[in-house]
């Protein structure tokens, strides 16, 4: 089954606690959820899941997120906080092109004592998965920028801001958003993407679990990720 159309992202700047998410569209929406002005409240339901085949074998594809999409260049900042009960309980970050082309962030819940703070980039219908090991925390600050078919996503545990607070998880290239150039690489502002690409927040709870996120602090604006000709 075909997924939903969702709501375009043109350009504008939210801020100020407004929720740029708040004309989002779900994929595989969840039974409970709540979407205001300021949060996004998202309670998981039972054995849902994002994986592609990789070790495990198995195809999941039934969490649910709420999304836009942009074919512009931006960086989309949210906090969230979170209550896990059960191992494997995640929330976070997700872009989502279909089955076998999306990504995730999120804290992965393992027991009280640690966590997998983490990400996964899926192409071609694969999926890898980056993590380190982490005091369990109830909530983190997450920031995602694109420049074109790549992207740069940053954490932060200390409430981190534009100026600072954040550390880089991983840069990723998704493959269905076309090639990364020298030419992307040396530009600033960066140059315009090729193609759309749907972004926003995802909750999941893959064995027989549930427990409640709430997003908020969400900001969405024009990247702020720089050229590496600004390194050094």
């Amino acid at each position: 089954m075909s997924k939903p159309a969702v709501a375009a992202f043109r350009g504008r700047a939210y801020s100020d606690g407004m929720n740029p998410l708040h004309d989002a569209v779900w994929i595989n929406e969840p039974r409970r959820h709540e979407i205001t002005d300021h949060v996004v409240r998202i309670v998981t339901d039972p054995q849902t899941d994002l994986w592609q085949r990789s070790y495990y074998g198995f195809r999941n594809d039934n969490a649910p997120g709420l999304l836009l999409e942009s074919a512009e260049n931006f960086t989309f900042t949210v906090s969230v906080r979170f209550s896990y009960r059960r191992q494997f309980d995640q929330c976070g970050l997700l872009i989502y092109q279909d089955a076998d082309s999306w990504f995730k962030a999120s804290v992965e819940y393992e027991s009280a004592d640690f966590s997998r703070l983490g990400s996964v980039v899926t192409n071609h219908g694969h999926s890898d998965w980056a993590t380190t090991d982490i005091d369990t925390p109830s909530e983190i600050r997450y920031r995602l920028s694109r420049r074109g078919p790549d992207f740069l996503v940053e954490s932060s545990r200390d409430g981190g801001t534009d100026d600072g607070g954040f550390t880089q998880m991983r840069v990723f290239h998704l493959h269905c958003l076309g090639e990364s150039t020298a030419e992307m690489g040396r530009s600033d502002p960066p140059l315009p993407p090729d193609r759309p690409v749907r972004f926003g927040v995802y909750a999941c709870s893959p064995l027989d679990a549930s427990f409640e996120c709430v997003f908020d602090e969400l900001r969405l604006e024009s990247c702020l990720w720089e050229s590496h000709a600004h390194e050094g």
